[in-house]
């Protein structure tokens, strides 16, 4: 049922029920894309895991595919190359014929945390092999899945994409969290250039499609979580938890309540929005 679909007086668990609805999430089988996943699922949706490392055998995967059988599925492609994500679309087409959710959820990000003295992450020293491999993998990818999918969506005047974005792409990073007492000053690790690039820009891919797209049925919005705790280490969750008004991070599962709000109906008025989920860290 597509949202134009809806009859007056829908309940609010009709607004949030996705049963019959397709998802392709990128970036599938990482932390918050299983989570994604997990939201899409337990809605009544189905969930395909797009990504280039993807295995049956992960064991979350594993068990989300017991529980939801035929719901799940995992696609192996690489969203910087066209082909592939044609493969996708149509893979997902034979399989369900439709795709009613695009979440461009892949990125690369490199772990600083405790890592110690990492100069390649400093802008002096960047190299232009690592830039151009991150936005292709977070900005390129996301344009090709929202072109190619996308369209398919626009064709059938119904669909929502869904940017996952950062709190990076509002606020700069505070490079203080990963320094090193016993490191260079020239040497200190930092969060790299193209994060914060790669989420800001997606922020106005997001806002071109929303206008783009609105007389097409297609919704497209942004979600800027924060950081998630992931084993870090202590000193750098310490440091990062005093800058967030709620005094921690978040847990991964954190966020499924807002992937399901913007996947749904249940936000069937809204388009080219960024929705900030970050302990309120970037109002102070």
């Amino acid at each position: 049922m597509t949202t134009q679909e809806k009859q007056p007086g829908a309940t609010s668990r009709d607004l949030f029920d996705l049963t019959g609805r397709v998802a392709v999430i990128t970036g599938g089988t990482g932390l918050l894309g299983l989570r994604h996943a997990e939201a899409i699922l337990g809605a009544g949706g189905t969930a395909i895991l797009v990504d280039i490392r993807t295995s049956e055998g992960h064991p979350r995967v594993a068990e989300l595919k017991r529980r939801h059988g035929d719901n799940l599925h995992v696609i192996r492609a690489d969203i910087t190359q066209p082909a592939h994500v044609e493969k996708v679309l149509a893979e997902v087409l034979a399989l369900h014929g439709r795709v009613d959710i695009l979440i461009n959820n892949a990125a690369n990000n490199p772990k600083m945390e405790g890592t110690g003295a990492i100069e390649f992450s400093r802008l002096e020293h960047f190299p232009l092999k690592q830039w151009d491999a991150d936005l292709a993998v977070g900005l390129t990818g996301a344009f090709l899945c929202s072109q190619i999918i996308g369209t398919e969506m626009a064709r059938r005047r119904s669909g929502v994409i869904l940017n996952i974005a950062s709190d990076l792409a509002v606020i700069a990073p505070d490079q203080r969290l990963y320094r090193r007492d016993d490191v260079p000053e020239d040497r200190q690790p930092v969060k790299p250039v193209t994060y914060s690039v790669v989420k800001t820009a997606l922020l106005g891919l997001t806002r071109y499609l929303a206008t783009y797209w609105a007389d097409a049925g297609v919704r497209v919005n942004a979600l800027s979580p924060g950081g998630v705790a992931n084993g870090q280490p202590e000193l750098f969750v310490q440091k990062l938890a005093e800058r967030i008004p709620l005094g921690r991070m978040a847990r991964a599962d954190e966020y499924m309540g807002v992937v399901l709000f913007l996947c749904s109906d249940a936000s069937s008025y809204m388009t080219g929005t960024n929705l900030i989920v970050d302990g309120g860290r970037s109002c102070w």
